[in-house]
């Protein structure tokens, strides 16, 4: 048993103070005034700072140095959670931009391999290659298709954790959209150049998300509200928000808060090689990719995803926008572990939760990682 104390504990939607969170082989297993904490067991003194639900990112494509297309391995998704994990998330889903079958192929055995022996590894998110050439972004416009009979069947039998698949609607018809989310898998839409009406369909059939709002998609018109516009207006869609400054001004993101709430917002890093002591430029089938501050480019300054981790994100919410800690927290916890459909276990601190948290200083600087009871070296 430990028991940690000395710190504010932020527990989900809770300050807690003069507090002791209990753990035992890798379970809460009670948060406690301080003066009825067990006299047993390990006692751990963190003398200040918080203590916070472990940060939940369902859009990790790669991080020091690794970069998952490259390296769709067991090996290589290791590499990237365990990076991530020094810099506070304390689960994620490896995520796959468009690529080849073979390369789909492998990303999934190498995924559903992990869920069973790396810690924290919840499952997979394919960002294509069912998507709209149109809204390709960084994509390879040749490697994107439709969506078929024949893929469905190869997903469903494939799903063996959290399985989270970007499409476009114009790639995947309602009925199909309808055969993954009945299977469990959650259709998130994005890169498209969808209606609202388009949009507003696929969450009939039970679509449940939207990848990195704005970004790669119609946007919001006020006589063509796009898939943006039906993102922020159906209450059913968590929306996937990159939070760094630059994929979404502060603005647009003050006006994602407005209209979802921070039970709609999932905070994403989506994290390229860069991210979390990675390289300042990395290969990209075929291209290079730059860091410029905290964000990547091409050549011709297209985005190419972002050099950020999930506490980053955490931190530019509260520092630069003024958005309440428990807001922001909440945001990159909870809301993706409702998400991928963990919330009962994990993104919050409560009695039966797993022992994943972190230790952040009054500035929002990490001190400490714990991925289920253990400490992240």
């Amino acid at each position: 048993m430990q028991i940690f104390s000395g710190a504010q504990i932020l527990s989900g939607s809770t300050k807690l103070i003069d507090y002791s969170l209990v753990v035992d082989e890798g379970d809460i297993v009670a948060l406690v005034p301080v003066g009825e904490r067990p006299r047993t067991g390990e006692q751990i003194e963190l003398s200040g700072g918080i203590i916070a639900p472990g940060l939940i990112d369902v859009q990790v494509n790669g991080g020091a140095g690794v970069l998952f297309n490259d390296q769709p391995t067991l090996a290589g998704i290791k590499a990237i959670a365990q990076a991530h994990q020094k810099h506070g998330t304390t689960g994620l889903l490896p995520t796959l931009i468009t690529d080849t079958d073979a390369v789909l192929q492998a990303a999934l055995a190498a995924a559903a391999d992990a869920t069973q022996c790396i810690p924290g590894v919840f499952g997979i998110h394919l960002e294509g290659p069912f998507l709209d050439p149109r809204r390709a972004g960084v994509h390879r416009q040749d490697l994107m298709r439709p969506f078929t009979v024949q893929d469905a069947d190869l997903l469903i039998s494939r799903r063996s954790a959290a399985m989270l698949v970007t499409l476009a609607p114009s790639a995947a018809p309602p009925a199909l959209i309808a055969r993954l989310a009945n299977a469990g898998i959650i259709v998130s839409l994005g890169h498209s150049d969808a209606t609202d009406r388009d949009a507003l369909l696929a969450f009939d059939a039970g679509a449940r998300s939207v990848t990195h709002l704005f970004n790669a998609m119609s946007p919001l018109h006020h006589r063509a509200p796009g898939l943006a516009g039906a993102a922020l207006s159906d209450q059913r869609a968590i929306c996937g928000l990159i939070a760094d400054g630059v994929h979404v001004s502060a603005t647009a993101v003050r006006v994602a808060l407005a209209a979802k709430g921070v039970d709609g917002i999932a905070l994403v890093s989506d994290a390229m090689p860069p991210a979390a002591g990675g390289p300042a430029e990395f290969p990209l089938q075929g291209r290079r990719v730059y860091r410029v501050d905290n964000h990547l480019e091409l050549i011709d300054h297209t985005l190419a995803g972002a050099s950020i981790t999930l506490v980053d994100a955490v931190r530019w919410l509260v520092q630069v926008l003024d958005v309440p800690l428990l807001d922001a927290l909440h945001m990159a916890s909870w809301t993706p572990a409702r998400l991928i459909g963990l919330n009962h276990r994990y993104g919050r601190l409560a009695q039966g939760y797993a022992a994943s948290f972190i230790h952040l200083d009054e500035q929002l600087q990490l001190r400490q990682t714990w991925v289920d009871g253990t400490p992240v070296e």
